[in-house]
């Protein structure tokens, strides 16, 4: 007779591991674990790994990974590496499981870890279906730990209003097990590149002058000012996509024109375009 939630766990993990249960997921979905664990439908599970663009090279990190399924599909589909991240230690055993049945334990890892103090420095893709609350305080640790470029893919919650996403979709969703639409969104994010702060601008447009740049940076978007023989100029419509940058500076100086670039650390480099023709190229170093 089965008298405690725990007899009831162990039996539907026993099931699932005999296949005698209706699909990969419905152990997970019963009581498993406290509070309630609801998986990331297959369909959604595809369309996110398909956006992020995920392949052989990633590494893949699922923060709350429950039964494990993005990790395993991003290995059994993709080639890719993964660790995914759980506090329930069943839905771990589970995960494994399900990754050795798959023939991807090697490159699907899992363990019992808190998501706030995991090291999230290996990944080049994290995939997140939490509450938006948890994604905004995963937010610094985001753009602390993952180096620029990386992607970020969340299910149904984004990182909050100031960081807005570069992508967003709302997708059929048959499978899913909450909801009256039984539709997903989802959210796509390159982390930016760092470029907040002075750098030194170097262009022929400058005639052998040096000129600097003072940027102010909030997530992907930045602005800011150049000065050049004391003149100040604005810098609008700057944007970060990972390395890739923008912006522009307004006609009325002689540095104007639109900038399109890659920042590398404490370097950007790239080109200044005026009429939809390059007109001369740039470096930048950080001060």
């Amino acid at each position: 007779m089965i008298t405690t939630i725990l007899d009831l766990r162990l039996l539907l993990l026993i099931l699932a591991a005999a296949g005698l249960l209706a699909s990969p997921g419905a152990a997970a979905q019963v009581f498993l674990t406290k509070p309630p664990y609801v998986p990331t439908p297959q369909s959604t599970v595809d369309r996110m790994l398909e956006l992020a663009r995920v392949g052989p090279d990633d590494f893949v990190v699922d923060l709350g990974s429950g039964d494990g399924r993005i990790v395993i599909t991003a290995a059994k589909k993709y080639g890719a590496r993964g660790l995914g991240i759980e506090i329930e230690p069943d839905l771990v055993n589970l995960s494994q499981y399900y990754a050795r049945r798959a023939g991807v334990a090697d490159r699907a890892r899992f363990v019992t870890e808190d998501l706030f103090v995991a090291d999230l420095r290996p990944a080049t893709v994290l995939t997140l279906y939490l509450f938006q609350e948890l994604n905004i305080k995963l937010r610094p640790r985001i753009l602390e730990q993952l180096r620029p470029g990386a992607r970020v893919v969340a299910h149904d919650w984004d990182l909050g209003d100031e960081w807005e996403p570069d992508f967003a979709e709302t997708i059929p969703a048959p499978d899913k097990p909450v909801g009256i639409d039984r539709t997903s969104k989802v959210y796509l994010w390159y982390v930016p590149a760092k470029v907040e702060g002075r750098w030194r601008l170097e262009t022929p447009l400058a005639a052998g002058r040096s000129a600097t740049l003072a940027l102010a940076q909030q997530f992907q978007k930045f602005e800011g000012e150049v000065e050049l023989d004391g003149a100040r100029h604005a810098v609008t419509g700057g944007r970060a996509r990972g390395t890739a940058i923008r912006f522009a500076v307004p006609a009325g100086s002689p540095l104007a024109g639109a900038y399109e670039g890659t920042v590398e650390g404490a370097q950007m480099r790239g080109e200044i375009v005026r009429d939809g023709m390059p007109a001369a190229p740039f470096t930048a170093s950080r001060l």
